[in-house]
């Protein structure tokens, strides 16, 4: 079992790097920070202006603003969509511009026999491997 005294000296090791980390980042930042004010200073105005970084702790807060005009749209929309659900009467124009769905393709039996015939033919080769693996 390790003493107290070699457990606190591996914690002060620990602190010193951070330490040293920290710094050299603060450092780094400054340089970055010099090199952007240059930045502006060449172009002439505040880069950061025209394109914000968005902080972890802005949010935008509240309700979104809706006009009366585009409340009433969204009202009638929705009851437009229940109305089709429901199966009630559709709009006049819906249904002159919409074009007849196609009917359903169907499969003669010869077509199908045929898939029967194929599948079983498949399997028995598979069946047939599997006992020749066996032997």
């Amino acid at each position: 079992m390790s003493s107290p005294l070699t457990y606190a000296r591996g914690m002060n090791a620990d602190l010193n790097r951070y330490l040293k980390l920290q710094k050299a980042l603060q450092n780094e930042k400054s340089r970055i920070e010099a090199r952007l004010s240059d930045i502006n200073r060449v172009l002439g105005g505040d880069v950061s202006a025209v394109n914000p970084v968005p902080s972890a702790t802005s949010k935008r807060g509240g309700a979104r603003k809706f006009s009366a005009a585009t409340k009433a749209k969204m009202a009638a929309a929705q009851k437009a969509r229940w109305a089709r659900l429901k199966g009630g009467a559709k709009p006049a124009a819906a249904t002159a511009s919409a074009p007849a769905p196609k009917k359903k393709r169907k499969m003669s039996a010869a077509g199908r026999a045929a898939i029967v015939a194929a599948a079983k033919a498949r399997w028995a080769r598979v069946n047939a491997a599997k006992a020749a693996k066996k032997s």
